[in-house]
């Protein structure tokens, strides 16, 4: 690689967020001309049925003239999701052995309702399975 090539992929400034099979990199980086960008890189690790493994890299690069807007859309759409789904994190429902715990107050476990008679659902069968990996 040439000199050149090397400087612009540079890393500046680094910090890592690791979260579970998920590790996100935020990179600053400086082009040719001597500005600096950011990169955000989603690296998430795969199991084969071999017992090997494999990562899967998503990058965003994000130019100074974009973070004021950026950080504004983040913020507000980081703050949707917590004011319609609060802060539990409900990933674990995705995985294949995932049984949920209701809470059932004392003294309610046997009482009947009038849904007696309806037909019985599981949890599971009210969720589509879908990898965002392919969308």
């Amino acid at each position: 690689m040439h000199n050149n090539d090397m400087m612009e992929k540079e890393e500046i400034y680094s910090k890592v967020l690791r979260a579970g099979r998920r590790t996100y990199f935020f990179d600053v980086r400086s082009t040719k001309a001597g500005d600096y960008y950011l990169t955000i890189t989603e690296s998430k690790k795969f199991t084969n049925d071999d017992g090997s493994f494999h990562y899967k890299k998503h990058k965003i690069y994000l130019y100074k003239e974009d973070f004021t807007e950026f950080n504004s859309i983040l913020k507000e759409m980081t703050d949707y999701v917590i004011s319609e789904k609060g802060d539990e994190v409900i990933s674990e429902r995705h995985q294949k052995d995932f049984k949920k715990e209701y809470d059932t107050p004392k003294g309610e476990e046997n009482t009947t309702t009038d849904t007696e008679n309806e037909p019985t659902t599981t949890v599971e069968s009210r969720f589509t399975d879908i990898d965002f990996d392919d969308i």
